[in-house]
């Protein structure tokens, strides 16, 4: 047993449990505020009703988003002291902006939004779940702005004396290139993760002709805000691949399982490598398209594996510089696979909106299609920090150096299988709840129901 290997795990398990509900989350917000604002203008009582529906969903998935997201930033601190002492002076700035702006602003307007129905005016009461929107989204982009700087470190020097990394630039960290392709994706990715979560809950019900007034404007908002965001993701991904090239080469290569530097550069179809993960003994490759990829022209260098390895270790020093290959790889293929798949249907769902009791295979499909952006959102996270590796701050700090050194491998094992089963009923529970509510569907007078289970 090794302290880092298990102190990854954990923080790995912890996030794919908190970013399993982050996506719905900053989503499923907009398409709540959009429907009451469209209620608040139009009077009509169906999208009060909606509101409340799908607010009431909103709620289940955003408490348990909070609740992991807090053991997140305690593992700084008790796993990883190594590195909160090296970049704390940068890594807290942001986080304690998303603490004391972005969440308390969240917070505070979701508490007017729930307890302030019929107390409010109407424009005003619609006024603060827009707040609640903009402030899950700022706190998104200030956590994104923390994580960029492990992926690209910016406005920052190197104090020989305290071996610390301290900041320079507030401005610089905020402005870092990677948080502007990074920022727009993940923004992008929730709201097609809430439009395939409002599709596949409307179509359960248009399939069983129950409630039809209610679900088709739930399901024709849901389909456009679906499509245009998946093509917005598509759009936004290439360009983060591009940057990707420029700053963290290894990870193209290894997503691509490219271990020679080619000009023009092949896409890979399908690539299976020896046991030791060197080189490959099945090699499907199309000529060029890794170049247009990665500079919109059918020529230009794409660096492989092998040559990135000999400049690290001479920049770097011996070390093995290449992350996990089969898991970069097959991420990076289940992202875009199911990413594709999803833009198909939301443009099929998109067309056959004014004929939905037309198309009962497509209401059969959808609520299974739910999972598609699941896989999508937790193949990316997987791919972006673990193609990284070994680094946890990206040319400054190695992993390895990074965890506790009064942290035992039996600690952190005992912490490990209890988060992960504490965090594991925790998702059933949430889902289930999640699974209850989507399928009673909206009730007479939602008011009561609504109230108690904020409460």
């Amino acid at each position: 047993m090794d302290s880092v290997i298990l102190s990854q795990w954990q923080f790995a398990i912890t996030t794919i449990y908190h970013f399993f509900f982050v996506p719905l989350t900053l989503g499923l917000v907009w398409i709540v505020a959009i429907m009451e604002t469209i209620y608040v203008r139009s009077g009509d009582e169906r999208y009060k009703q909606m509101t409340k529906f799908w607010g009431k969903l909103f709620l289940i998935n955003f408490a348990m988003g909070v609740v992991t997201g807090i053991v997140l930033e305690f593992q700084f601190g008790m796993n990883w002291s190594e590195y909160s002492r090296f970049v704390g002076d940068i890594f807290g700035a942001p986080l304690a902006v998303e603490a004391l702006v972005a969440f308390f602003l969240e917070s505070t307007f979701i508490g007017l939004w729930i307890f302030s129905w019929d107390k409010l005016s109407k424009p005003l009461h619609a006024a603060t779940i827009w707040l609640v929107a903009i402030g899950s989204n700022l706190s998104a982009l200030w956590i994104l702005i923390a994580n960029s700087f492990m992926q690209e470190p910016v406005g920052y020097i190197l104090n020989e004396t305290t071996g610390r990394a301290e900041m320079t630039s507030f401005m610089d960290l905020i402005l870092n290139p990677n948080v502007w392709v990074m920022f727009p994706h993940v923004i992008f990715g929730g709201l097609a993760t809430a439009g395939f979560f409002v599709l596949g809950i409307s179509a359960y019900h248009l399939l069983r002709k129950k409630d039809l007034e209610f679900f088709r404007p739930s399901f024709r908002i849901a389909s456009i805000i679906a499509l245009v965001s998946v093509i917005l993701v598509g759009v936004n991904g290439h360009a983060q691949a591009q940057h990707m090239i420029k700053t963290q080469p290894m990870k193209m290569a290894a997503a691509e399982a490219l271990w020679a530097s080619e000009d023009p550069a092949s896409f890979s179809l399908l690539t299976i490598g020896n046991l030791s993960g060197t080189e490959a003994i099945i090699d499907i490759r199309i000529p060029r398209i890794l170049s247009l990829l990665a500079y919109n022209r059918m020529e230009g260098m794409v660096m492989g594996i092998d040559e990135l390895q000999a400049q690290f270790e001479e920049k770097y020093g011996p070390d093995d510089y290449t992350p996990s290959i089969p898991i970069l790889y097959w991420s990076f293929r289940a992202m875009v696979g199911s990413g594709t798949l999803m833009g198909l249907i939301a443009l099929y769902a998109v067309g056959r909106r004014k004929q939905l009791e037309e198309q009962p295979l497509l209401l059969k499909l959808l609520p299974f299609a739910i999972g598609l952006p699941y896989l999508a959102n937790t193949t990316g996270w997987l791919m972006t920090e673990m193609g990284r590796q070994p680094w946890v701050v990206y040319g400054l700090m190695k992993t390895a150096d990074a965890s506790s050194i009064a942290v035992s491998a039996g600690e952190v094992l005992t912490t490990l299988i209890l988060f992960t089963l504490i965090y594991g009923v925790l998702m059933v529970v949430d889902i289930r709840l999640l699974v209850k509510y989507a399928k009673i569907g909206p009730l007479p007078d939602e008011k009561d129901d609504f109230i108690g289970l904020a409460s």
